[in-house]
């Protein structure tokens, strides 16, 4: 190299990177962080619904063996009232108010609706005016009967003294008979007249709709403006029904029982009941009767069954559990501490029998002694009592203190 020779500098402009690489490369980045962000919160959303996702379980009270029945049979069912009538008017027309409303508490008598009256009104107007124009008439047939009956007197004195003549006399009769069957027939026209206004007066009341018992409006089955009739008028412009009405003083439970197991069922027996919308609440009842005929294509028998007690929680068409109730069993030396549950209920591990006993939406995980079998239950000596309440399904991946929701 000579002395005087120098050395190029390299040219670092070639080694930068360009701005619109750059920004390239920044957007590609961003967009694998938006990626990997969003699939992190899915994956986390679906873990946390998976953790928060409660299991639905079927729970039943433990009962006190000392003063269990046998279990004769098991039944579904539904609440049903003995009274229950959709109200709807004797007569056709427009529905002027409407004051029946859902939940609304009726007495006998009490007025769910009227209809318009005009049309009535003037049909009672004209009737009291015939009636008042032949009242009038009759009081003017009696003033002429009166002095009909005068004259009448009188002609059969002067003929009795000779002064008047027989022909006279007859006519004076013929006068005062003929007012008298006017008369006897003006009554009867009055009569009639009274007749059609108190049909007047029907017409009038037939536009207002009563409710014919007492117990609470269930459903509205028309408006203002609609129109009613008694009977279906073929189209989808009037309608049958104002109100439906339902007596809950009459509330009972209606149930399907096989025909091959019906002999069991007796009138006045024992019944315990369990509505699906309140599990382990159990209710008392009795077989109210047994209906004496068979459904064929299903080969069960109707049964109703009354309440022992009535209670606000129990609402019509509600589903309910029906258990048949036999003979209190004999209870042994002692046995004043067993209690019953489901053999369902009961679990067990490593020889250790257990029980997920439910209270406040939670379970607990209880430790129990078994004992003997009775039918589907099962004795339990030690660790419940009567009332508490266990689970008998939905144990998949149940744990202790875990949060749970009952199947309805």
């Amino acid at each position: 190299m000579e002395p005087n020779q120098t050395i190029a500098d390299p040219d670092l402009a070639v080694l930068s990177i360009e701005e619109s690489a750059r920004n390239i490369n920044n957007r590609s980045r961003a967009i694998w962080w938006v990626v990997g962000g969003t699939a992190t919160l899915l994956i986390s959303a679906v873990v946390l619904g998976l953790r928060g996702k409660q299991p639905l379980v079927e729970i039943a009270s433990a009962r006190d063996a000392a003063q269990t029945r046998e279990v004769l049979l098991n039944a579904s069912g539904y609440v049903t009232p003995r009274r229950r009538a959709t109200i709807a008017a004797k007569i056709t027309g427009r529905v002027a108010r409407m004051l029946a409303e859902e939940g609304m508490h009726v007495k006998t008598g009490d007025v769910l609706a009227v209809l318009e009256d005009s049309d009535a009104r003037v049909r009672l107007n004209s009737a009291n005016a015939e009636r008042n124009a032949t009242a009038a008439e009759l009081i003017d047939l009696q003033v002429q009967l009166t002095n009909a009956d005068r004259e009448l007197r009188r002609t059969t004195a002067l003929t009795q003294s000779g002064v008047s003549s027989p022909q006279a006399l007859d006519q004076a009769q013929t006068a005062a008979d003929s007012l008298r069957a006017k008369l006897t027939r003006t009554q009867e026209q009055v009569q009639a007249a009274e007749e059609r206004v108190r049909v007047a007066q029907q017409d009038l009341e037939n536009c207002i709709v009563r409710s014919p018992f007492s117990g609470i409006v269930v459903s509205k089955d028309a408006q203002v403006g609609e129109m009613v009739s008694p009977i279906s008028a073929g189209g989808g412009f009037t309608r049958t029904g104002i109100a439906t009405v339902v007596d809950m003083h009459s509330l009972e439970i209606e149930v399907d029982v096989n025909e091959s197991y019906i002999a069991k069922v007796k009138p006045s027996m024992p019944v315990s009941t369990m509505l699906d919308a309140y599990p382990g609440w159990e209710i008392p009842a009795r077989v109210r009767t047994v209906i004496p005929t068979a459904d064929r294509q299903k080969a069960t028998v109707k049964v109703r069954i009354s309440f022992d007690h009535l209670d606000p929680r129990i609402l019509p068409d509600m589903g309910v559990k029906v258990t048949f109730l036999g003979d209190e069993l004999e209870a042994a030396p002692g046995n004043e501490s067993k209690v019953l549950v489901p053999q369902s209920a009961l679990r067990n591990e490593n020889d250790t029998h257990f029980v997920y006993l439910y209270r406040e939406g939670r379970v607990e995980r209880r430790a129990v002694r078994p004992s003997a079998v009775r039918g589907d239950d099962r004795e339990i000596i030690a660790g419940l009592e009567g009332g508490d309440q266990v689970v008998v399904s939905g144990f998949e991946s149940l744990h202790d203190g875990q949060r749970v929701q009952i199947k309805r």
